[in-house]
C-alpha cells in the first residue's frame, strides 16, 4: 500500500496559482446552499463541459472515470501525455486548460503527479477521461484529465522497398536503417508506417509528436525526443514553424499515425548554413494529438450553473 499524501502535486499547483491571483477573493454569497454533484460531458478531444451548481462542496476527495479508455494500460512510474481542464468550484473560474495550447506530460509518481492522481490513472487505458475532486484551504477543485497516447497505434502498413527500414523497441522508439549505396529520392516521400484512426491534421492546429531524425548519407541520428527524459514536442502546423517537408508531410495524416518522411534539402535546411543543410533527412514521426487552440473560457459559461 502506497503512503498517501493529503493533496496531489497537480492540485497543489493549481490551488497555489489560484490563491496568488486576484480572483481568489470572491464576494460572499447571501445563499449558503452548496452542491456536491458534478457532471462532465463533451467529446473526447475537446474541452469538457463541466456542470455543477455553484458553490461546489467537496466533503472528501474522490476520483471518477467519466469515459473508460481502450488503448494501452497505464502503469505507475511511466510518463503520460494528458490534457487537463481545471475549475474553481466556487465560481467555475478556469484554472487550467491545456486545450488553449498543447498537452502536457506527467510522471505517474507521487512526486510528479501526487498519490491521488497516480491511484486514479494507474490501471486506466489511453483514451480515458477521468475527473478528480478535492478541496483544500476552502478551495474546491474540479480537475478533468484526458489521457492521450505516447506512441502511434493503428493499422500497420507494409514497408516499401527502397525506403529506410524502421524497427521499434518495446517502448515504441524507432531505429532507422538507411539503404546502403542508394541515392536518396529527389522529391519528398511521405510513407505512413502505422495508420491511426484519429482526426486528420489540418493547418493551424497544434500538433504533438514524437520523432527521430537521421541523415540519409550516414544514418546518423541528429535529433530525437525518444531519448530518456525527453518529452513529446508540440508545434503549430501550416504556418511555417517547421520545415516545409514536415508541413507537407504531416498535413492530412491522422492522429495515431506513424509517418516516415524523406525530406530533400530544398524542403529542409538548404541555404541556411545550419548543420545538415545539404543533407536529405529522414524522419519517423508519431502523431499523438492535433487540435485547434481554443479560447480560454470565463466563469458563467453555458453548462455551469450558479446557485440562486
Amino acid at each position: 500500500m502506497r503512503r498517501r499524501h493529503h493533496w496531489s502535486s497537480v492540485a497543489t499547483f493549481l490551488v497555489l496559482a489560484l490563491t496568488a491571483s486576484a480572483c481568489s477573493e470572491l464576494p460572499e454569497r447571501e445563499d449558503t446552499s452548496v452542491s456536491t454533484e458534478v457532471t462532465v460531458t463533451g467529446t473526447i478531444g475537446d474541452p469538457p463541459v463541466v456542470d455543477f451548481v455553484q458553490p461546489l462542496s467537496v466533503p472528501e476527495g474522490r476520483g471518477e472515470v467519466v469515459v473508460p479508455g481502450t488503448g494501452a494500460q497505464l502503469v505507475e512510474g511511466q510518463d503520460v501525455l494528458v490534457n487537463m481542464y481545471a475549475l474553481d468550484g466556487r465560481d467555475a473560474t478556469v484554472l487550467q486548460n491545456t486545450y488553449t495550447d498543447a498537452p502536457t506530460s506527467l510522471s505517474l509518481t507521487d512526486e510528479g503527479a501526487g498519490s491521488e492522481i497516480v491511484d486514479l490513472l494507474a490501471g486506466q487505458r489511453v483514451g480515458a477521461r477521468v475527473m478528480y475532486l478535492e478541496e483544500a484551504n476552502d478551495v474546491p477543485l474540479v480537475l478533468v484529465i484526458d489521457v492521450l497516447p505516447t506512441r502511434a497505434s493503428g493499422t500497420t502498413i507494409p514497408p516499401v522497398e527502397g525506403l529506410p527500414v524502421v524497427t521499434l523497441d518495446d517502448e515504441g522508439a524507432p531505429t532507422l536503417k538507411i539503404p546502403s549505396d542508394t541515392a536518396p529520392p529527389g522529391d519528398l516521400v511521405v510513407q505512413p508506417l502505422v495508420r491511426g484512426d484519429g482526426v486528420q491534421v489540418e493547418a493551424g492546429q497544434v500538433v504533438t509528436v514524437r520523432f527521430t531524425g537521421a541523415a540519409w548519407s550516414s544514418g546518423e541520428v541528429f535529433d530525437s525526443n525518444w531519448t530518456k527524459g525527453a518529452k513529446p514536442a508540440s508545434t503549430m502546423i501550416g504556418i511555417g514553424q517547421v520545415i516545409e517537408g514536415w508541413e507537407r508531410g504531416l498535413l492530412e495524416q491522422s492522429v495515431g499515425s506513424q509517418v516516415l518522411l524523406v525530406v530533400p534539402p530544398a524542403l529542409a535546411y538548404a541555404g541556411t548554413g545550419r548543420p545538415y543543410a545539404d543533407e536529405t533527412l529522414v524522419y519517423v514521426v508519431d502523431i499523438l494529438d492535433a487540435h485547434f487552440p481554443v479560447v480560454d473560457e470565463t466563469p458563467g459559461q453555458e453548462g455551469q450553473t450558479e446557485g440562486q
